[in-house]
């Protein structure tokens, strides 16, 4: 029963610029570990092979010393991989491919498919049809020739691609290069293994989308896994079954904060998420003083525990009640200067108006608590 893993979109190099130099490169070295995780597992799993199908390598320009440590990477699993070019690291004339064959860095188990001819594993019971991309973008589909292709009738016919299956995927998706969503049947195939959507997606019996095995958007579509693939002949019904991968989830929340309750809610999330997470957090709505105070604090047990917190406050309001400012023992200018900050989150800066009573209401807290004067 020939057996292997599918996996996509790797995308080895990939910056992360947006979230600053101690978190960026955190999740550009994740996309490594997560290649290391994939060859103990396909070691731990006994596969015959581990497909790639497509952007193994973010862009053309990668580093030597990324390349190098890519194909380190793989030593978990000493049995064949199989990669094939993508959008991101077509196989142009010059391409990281021909670099990485001159760096000596492709080990012997790797077979680069960079053009359209089979791959036939005798051995491993596997034929496979490979479709690469040779520019980044294509207007004809390549799987064509998959139709017409003979491969021995004992093997089973596998078709990797990457690009978009025509009239399902999104217009807007990363590569536009068309993929015919009867190419399984078209060509025989006993299945299709594709790249290019990042999240993990069944077309049909025999077509899948892996996506990538490091999610890398915030999109709750599968991403962060790799599929296991088990066919027991020719002709039999691949089982696919997902395995969890991924160093880091990625979260987009929007909360509404109105009664306690749900600063309440809200604070449980956080604390439930078991995994070191990459968050993106919307909040609106109001808190008085003791629920900003809480909410800061949740914060940042949260920015601690998680790899990365983004948190966007524009659309609260921090709305003293009286017993707040009570508490504050503010009279005078100061009672005046709290007023005014609160009228002005009604106004054109609501953002600034709520920082600064925030930071006012702290630093009155520290007099009373015996610190510097306001």
């Amino acid at each position: 029963m020939p057996r292997f893993l599918h996996t996509a979109d790797w995308q080895i190099g990939r910056q992360y610029d947006r979230f600053g130099p101690e978190d960026g490169p955190a999740l550009a070295q994740a996309r490594l570990t997560t290649v290391e995780r994939i060859a103990a597992l396909a070691t731990e799993l006994a596969v015959d092979a581990v497909l790639v199908a497509g952007d193994v390598f973010d862009a053309q320009t990668i580093s030597d010393r990324t390349v190098r440590r890519l194909f380190m990477a793989l030593q978990g699993f000493g049995g064949p991989w199989v990669m094939l070019p993508g959008n991101h690291d077509a196989a142009l004339a010059e391409s990281i491919w021909s670099r990485a064959r001159r760096l000596n860095a492709i080990p012997d188990n790797v077979h680069v498919l960079l053009t359209a001819e089979p791959l036939l594993l005798a051995e491993q019971g596997l034929a496979i049809l490979p479709a690469p991309l040779t520019q980044r973008q294509t207007f004809s589909d390549l799987t064509d020739w998959f139709d017409h292709a003979p491969t021995p009738l004992h093997l089973l016919r596998i078709g990797l691609a990457h690009g978009s299956v025509q009239g399902i995927l999104a217009e807007d998706i990363d590569s536009p290069n068309p993929i015919d969503p009867q190419r399984a049947a078209h060509a025989r195939l006993d299945y299709l293994a594709l790249g290019d959507w990042h999240g993990c997606r069944q077309i049909d019996d025999r077509t899948w989308y892996s996506g990538t095995p490091e999610q890398d958007r915030f999109k709750s579509n599968g991403a962060g896994q790799v599929l296991d693939v088990q066919i027991d002949a020719p002709g039999a019904a691949p089982q696919v079954k997902p395995v969890a991968m991924g160093e880091f989830t990625w979260l987009q929340w929007q909360r509404r904060l109105q009664v306690a309750s749900d600063l309440d809610a809200l604070i449980e999330e956080l604390e439930q998420i078991e995994r070191s997470s990459v968050i993106s957090l919307t909040l609106e709505g109001e808190l008085d003083l003791a629920g900003e105070q809480r909410l800061q604090a949740a914060l940042g047990r949260a920015e601690a525990r998680h790899r990365v917190l983004e948190c966007q406050l524009d659309g609260m309001r921090l709305l003293p009640t009286e017993a707040d400012i009570a508490a504050l023992q503010v009279d005078g200018y100061l009672d005046e200067v709290v007023g005014q900050l609160r009228d002005m989150q009604q106004a054109d800066e609501p953002e600034v108006a709520r920082e600064a009573l925030a930071i006012l209401a702290g630093l009155l807290r520290e007099r009373q608590a015996g610190g510097a004067a306001v």
